[in-house]
Order: structure tokens, then sequence, then C-alpha cells
């Protein structure tokens, strides 16, 4: 599929099924330059984490999942969980682009905020739990707003026309009530969107 051409995205939610694409990536001889993805990450092992930035690989995730699986993570994974939507541990290790979404149509309409929320609190709209599962895996509200905009468009090749507001770039704006990045998170479910631009 490269030598033709494609940028391959790879869909991955278990530690094994993560490992078995990266295996496959590296095998293929995969370069930071292909941008090659895998969508979820959602569960890893030890070993397998900083793979991906050894190989340049984008691991692609959806913060809403997190808020949305939280309630049974602990008992079906067990200590595993603690390597679960491991967002900072994945930047930590050398990640260069962590690229977030809703994982829409499949998940549902999903609206953003909610990734927001969830990538900087680790709770559920309802702001539970309390300060956050596993709060340690937690973004900043910046590296969350970036992973939505500028990651976004760099894992998809579109990095010169969209995911920031310059001259010269396509319009995907929206207009919040508040800052996003300096607002209380706890607002960011309920915040009003006043208007959009595409």
């Amino acid at each position: 599929w490269n030598n033709a051409g494609y940028q391959v995205s790879a869909h991955a939610i278990g530690d094994a099924a993560n490992r078995q694409v990266l295996d496959v990536y590296e095998q293929a001889g995969v370069a930071p330059s292909d941008r090659f993805r895998v969508e979820h990450v959602q569960i890893l092992s030890e070993q397998d984490l900083p793979r991906f930035a050894r190989l340049g690989v984008i691991p692609s995730m959806q913060t809403t999942h997190c808020a949305s699986d939280l309630g049974y993570a602990d008992a079906r994974l067990g200590a595993r969980a603690n390597l679960s939507y491991a967002w900072r541990a994945l930047k930590d290790s050398g990640v260069a682009v962590l690229p977030l979404g809703s994982d829409f149509p499949t998940g549902g309409t999903i609206p953003p905020l909610l990734g927001l929320h969830a990538g900087i609190t680790r709770e559920r709209p309802d702001g539970t739990p309390s300060g956050g599962w596993h709060p340690e895996e937690r973004l900043t509200p910046l590296e969350t707003l970036r992973g939505y905009t500028a990651d976004a468009a760099f894992a998809g090749f579109s990095e010169n026309e969209l995911g920031a507001l310059e001259p010269g770039y396509k319009a995907d704006i929206t207009v919040l009530a508040a800052d996003p990045v300096t607002c209380d998170p706890a607002r960011l479910p309920g915040l009003a969107v006043l208007g959009t631009v595409v």
C-alpha cells in the first residue's frame, strides 16, 4: 500500500491488536514521513508504548472513549488499565503529534467540546470521577486543542491548509463563548458555540 502512495491507518483498540499493527508497520519499514496511523490505541503494553515514537507512527485517539469507558475499564482490564488511553505517556515517550477526534460517525454525534473536556480532565461531562480517572494521563488544555486542530491536520497531510488560523488556510473555525484553553474545564461540556465558519 505504501509503495502505491497510500497512507495507511489501521484500527486497533486492545494491546494485542496494537502490537500486531506496530509489528506489521515495522516489518514494512514505515518511516515517519509516511505518517502511518493507528486509530484508537486504547490499550497498550509497556513495551509497545515507546514504539510509536521510535517508528514515527501516529496514534490517533478519541478522548471521549476514555470518559465513556472508565466505568468498566478497571474491572475488565485490571492492571492493564494503567496504560489505557495513555495520552500523557505517549506524549512523554516522544510522540510528535497526537491527533484527537470524535470517532464520528461510528461513535455517534459527539460534540468536540466533550472531547476537549475529557482530554483535559479524564472525567465524564458530569465531573465524575472527581479529579479524573488515572489523572496522570491528562493532557494540557493547549495539547488537547492542538490535538483537535493542528495535530489532526498534520496526520492527514493537511497542515498547510487546515488546523490553524493563518492567512491562506481554509476557513474551518468555531467561535466559542470562552477560550477553551483558559476557561474552567468544567464549563466545556456546556460552553456555547457562537458560530462556525467553513
